[in-house]
């Protein structure tokens, strides 16, 4: 479980392939506050550290998580949100985040409006995923609030803290995103689909 509160970037140091899986060595100050077995969400993906040496650690892709997430866009260099687990009774600055992408979405629209930001996405409808105003996102693993809610797109304001702290600095017209739905959200969707 996350909140989506991100606390610093990874940077991308190696991906090796290896049948379909995706090792994905990172450096990031919090290394040394890892532990292997610990998931740790990359973008919003939860995966789990493997290996520690230094101030890198490595993470291992399955084909489900490469097939339905952004993570195959990484080249080495490539900054990433992460965020460790949350801990049991702790504050919830964000939402619930369970680190499971439910799609890929892109961003149409990157502006700034006098101080901060507004991105616009677009998302396959097809997958019956669904925003709604002033509700809950995660994009690449940043908890966010919806604006501008459409049937297969959404915008989000950033403010300046988070344009700096997040890799929302390098999204531009065309990157692809990691999307997080409101888990609520989706159960309600659910029970009105079997009803």
């Amino acid at each position: 479980m996350f909140t989506g509160i991100i606390e610093g970037f990874g940077e991308v140091k190696k991906l090796i392939h290896e049948n379909e899986n995706l090792h994905i060595t990172m450096d990031s100050h919090l290394t040394s506050e890892l532990k292997i077995d610990q998931s740790v969400a990359h973008n919003g993906v939860c995966l789990t550290v493997i290996a520690i040496e230094g101030t890198q650690y490595t993470v291992t892709a399955i084909k489900e998580s490469l097939d339905k997430t952004n993570l195959n866009d990484l080249k080495v260099g490539s900054k990433v949100n992460i965020e460790r687990a949350m801990k049991l009774g702790a504050r919830l600055d964000g939402h619930i985040v369970q680190g499971h992408v439910d799609q890929v979405g892109q961003c149409t629209e990157a502006k700034e409006t006098g101080g901060s930001w507004l991105y616009t996405f677009t998302y396959d409808p097809a997958m019956k995923n669904i925003t709604i105003e002033k509700g809950s996102i995660t994009i690449n693993g940043v908890s966010l609030t919806v604006i501008n809610s459409g049937i297969s797109d959404f915008s989000v304001a950033i403010i300046p803290y988070t344009y700096e702290h997040t890799n929302f600095h390098e999204f531009q017209v065309g990157t692809r995103v990691n999307l997080e739905f409101d888990v609520v959200g989706k159960y309600i969707a659910k029970m009105q689909l079997l009803n």
